[in-house]
């Protein structure tokens, strides 16, 4: 029969040590199970898993081949700012070359010695090299002023006097003066357009100076002269009254007195009127496109020196020719005006910027007709010059119905087109001298 532990403890040892020891032998045997159950609960814990092993093999690999260590990894080259000065490429890589230590040619040390001392001391050169860099950009991007070249002038001035608009402008107002009745003067065709050049290209200037804070907020025009600082406030100022005077002389005194008020006129509504309404009230759209109507009235009354109804029909062309032209072209631009402030028919009024453009598009061909009963035009006029009008139509009512990005583009570049050649077509059917009046008369 075996003997129990106590009774061989107490073989041994007798006495109290015996006891002692007998206590805790069975102590140990009680509290055994309960111990092995609480660690088989908490393995994951307490116990060495299967991810410490693992963790501790990679350590050792590590250890043993020591091109497994991380290495620093040089930081990118940041991207200059297109207002700051450019460095070249070149003299920055010559720049990192000259910092990077050469090593030493002869080191008494052995292969893997040399591989490893090579690759600390390229990190480190890296390292000192990226931190160079980064101070160089941080003083880089301290603001600097932009100098102006003399070269670089005519093109700001250009940009400046929105030279596309000026264009447009100028071509309208020949338009007026050649559609105008009357024998045709060069000397007066001339002068009078290069005085509407100079009052456009003073009215544009004016309206960048007012509107250079919110201009900064529009990716259409924050690359404008005034927003990226390419020239002062003082030298737009100047730019714009040395076109104005000159400009609004030569309309008075070189054509005649009509045309040089309406040429003020012009330039007051398009800086004073329309430019702050375009902040307030939606009403500057309207207001903008009877600036847009004028110059071709200035080229009548040029050729003519009076008001009458051919004038008021060119300006009506022009006037309702605006509004598909505008509203498509602002319905793209929606973003753009809202964070500039802007209070746009697109942006606050969708519904009527479509319905304003459809009905306008319609209204031309009203106009086309009302041609020939003023005598501007012959009857042949309002027949060729259906289809354009009829297409043109056509998209602004899919334009009204859509409104998407895919119709109010297709209005606006017909639009582009659709002027030059209505208005091409006007000159070749332009009524003959006389021959309005002297319709019962017989000719001799």
């Amino acid at each position: 029969m075996a003997a129990s532990p106590h009774t061989l403890s107490s073989r041994l040892l007798t006495g109290w040590v015996g006891g002692c020891v007998w206590y805790l032998e069975r102590r140990a045997m009680q509290e055994s199970p309960h111990k092995f159950m609480h660690l088989f609960r908490n393995i994951n814990k307490q116990w060495i898993t299967f991810q410490h092993f693992n963790f501790l093999k990679r350590m050792y690999v590590t250890q043993l081949n020591r091109s497994l260590n991380q290495q620093v990894k040089p930081k990118p080259e940041p991207v200059t700012s297109p207002f700051l000065e450019k460095i070249s490429s070149g003299q920055a890589k010559a720049e990192v070359h000259e910092l990077r230590p050469i090593s030493p040619p002869s080191l008494p040390l052995s292969r893997k010695a040399n591989e490893k001392e090579l690759i600390e001391l390229e990190s480190a050169s890296v390292i000192e090299a990226s931190i160079d860099v980064g101070n160089a950009t941080k003083e880089e991007k301290q603001w600097k002023e932009m100098k102006l070249h003399v070269d670089d002038l005519p093109g700001i001035l250009a940009r400046l006097s929105k030279i596309k608009l000026t264009a447009l402008v100028v071509s309208t107002t020949s338009a007026g003066f050649a559609l105008a009745p009357g024998p045709f003067d060069w000397p007066c065709f001339l002068l009078t357009l290069l005085g509407t050049g100079l009052a456009s290209c003073a009215a544009n200037s004016i309206n960048q100076f007012f509107e250079v804070p919110f201009d900064s907020n529009m990716n259409r025009t924050k690359n404008r002269p005034l927003v990226r600082g390419q020239i002062s406030p003082l030298l737009a100022v100047s730019f714009a009254t040395c076109c104005a005077l000159p400009g609004v002389a030569l309309l008075t005194w070189g054509v005649n007195p009509l045309t040089g008020a309406l040429g003020v006129f012009n330039i007051f509504l398009y800086t004073c009127c329309y430019t702050p309404l375009k902040r307030i009230s939606i009403a500057n759209t309207w207001v903008g496109a009877v600036v847009g109507a004028i110059p071709p009235v200035m080229g009548w009354t040029a050729a003519t020196g009076c008001l009458d109804a051919g004038a008021f029909l060119l300006g009506g062309i022009l006037y309702s020719w605006q509004f598909p032209h505008f509203n498509a072209l602002s319905w793209g631009l929606r973003e753009d005006y809202s964070r500039g402030g802007y209070c746009m028919m697109s942006v606050t009024h969708p519904a009527l910027c479509r319905r304003v453009a459809l009905r306008h598009c319609l209204a031309l061909i009203g106009l086309s007709t009302a041609a020939p009963i003023l005598d501007v035009t012959t009857w042949t006029f309002p027949v060729i010059s259906l289809p354009i009008n009829l297409y043109i139509s056509y998209l602004g009512f899919r334009f009204y119905r859509d409104a998407d990005r895919k119709s109010s583009r297709k209005l606006f570049f017909c639009s582009l087109w659709h002027l030059p050649l209505f208005l091409l077509l006007m000159l070749t059917c332009k009524q003959p001298p006389g021959g309005g009046s002297d319709k019962g008369e017989p000719q001799s």
